[in-house]
C-alpha cells in the first residue's frame, strides 16, 4: 500500500444530493483526519445516511467534490468499485448473507475483491472473529446469531479488507437496547487501535466519550461541528439545543 499524502484521509466540499426537488444535502464541508472519530448526529431525516452513502459512492453527488488521502473521489472516471476497496460500510439492518456462514461472509471482499487465497482469509477472518468475541460463531449462520452478534459479524466483515476509513450508520438503532453496549464496546476498541471512524450516531454518550469531532446536521445541513465538549455541552446554535433537549 502507498505511503498516505499529507492532510486529511477524508476531505469533502461544498457536497450537495438532490433527489428530484428534494434537496437533502447541501453546502456540506467536512475533514476527517486519520484515526480520528468523527460523530454525526441529528433528527431522522436530516441527511446523515445519504451522506454516509455518498462518501462510499453508492449515491452520486449532484455539486462538489469528496478526496479520499488526496485523490477525488467524485471525479466520474474514478472506478468506484476501486475507492470502496478503501472503505469499509457498516449499515443498521447487518445486511449479511443470510445463506452464509459467519466466516465465509467475512471472507467474501478479500477472496472475491482483493484476490486472498482462501487459507489466508479464513486465518485472518477467525483471528479478526476472535478480536470480535465470535470464534466460537465462525460457522454458524447469521439468523443462529443475536442482534449484536451480527452487528459485531458486519463490523468483521468490514474490517477485514484493511479499509483506511470505516464508515458506520447507526449500526446500534436495529439492536435491542441489552446488545447496544457490546457493540459500542467494539467501535470503543476500533478506535482506540487507531481506526479512523466516521459515524452516525443518536448514541451521545458514547459520541461525547469516543468522538474527536461531533457534527450536528439539521436540514441536509452540518449546522455545527467541533469537539465534544462544545457541540453536545455548550452548542452556539439554538436549534442543536432544542434536538438536545430532545435526546439527552
Amino acid at each position: 500500500m502507498s505511503q498516505p499524502l499529507p492532510g486529511p484521509l477524508l476531505r469533502v466540499e461544498n457536497l450537495r444530493k438532490a433527489y428530484g426537488s428534494k434537496v437533502v444535502l447541501r453546502d456540506i464541508d467536512l475533514v476527517v483526519d486519520r484515526h480520528e472519530v468523527v460523530c454525526l448526529i441529528g433528527a431522522s431525516g436530516s441527511g446523515k445516511s445519504t451522506l454516509l452513502r455518498c462518501l462510499d459512492l453508492l449515491e452520486t453527488v449532484d455539486d462538489g467534490s469528496v478526496f479520499l488521502d488526496g485523490e477525488e473521489i467524485t471525479d466520474p472516471a474514478v472506478d468506484a468499485r476501486r475507492v470502496r476497496r478503501r472503505m469499509g460500510l457498516v449499515f443498521q439492518a447487518y445486511n449479511l448473507f443470510p445463506h452464509m456462514s459467519v466466516l465465509d461472509n467475512v471472507t467474501l471482499a478479500p477472496r472475491k475483491v482483493h484476490g486472498a487465497g482462501r487459507a489466508e482469509a479464513e486465518a485472518d477472518a477467525r483471528e479478526l472473529l476472535g478480536r470480535f468475541g465470535l470464534a466460537d460463531k465462525a460457522d454458524e449462520h447469521p439468523d443462529r446469531l443475536s442482534g449484536g452478534q451480527q452487528q459485531r459479524a458486519a463490523v468483521a466483515r468490514a474490517m477485514a479488507t484493511g479499509p483506511e476509513l470505516l464508515l458506520l450508520d447507526e449500526v446500534t438503532s436495529a439492536l435491542d437496547p441489552e446488545l447496544v453496549g457490546e457493540v459500542l464496546d467494539l467501535l470503543r476498541d476500533l478506535a482506540a487501535a487507531g481506526t479512523t471512524l466516521l459515524l452516525a450516531t443518536h448514541e451521545m454518550a458514547f459520541a461525547r466519550e469516543v468522538a474527536s469531532t461531533v457534527c450536528f446536521l439539521d436540514g441536509g445541513t452540518i449546522l455545527e461541528q467541533g469537539p465534544p465538549a462544545q457541540v453536545l455541552v455548550d452548542p452556539a446554535h439554538e436549534r442543536t439545543r432544542q434536538f438536545l433537549r430532545r435526546v439527552l
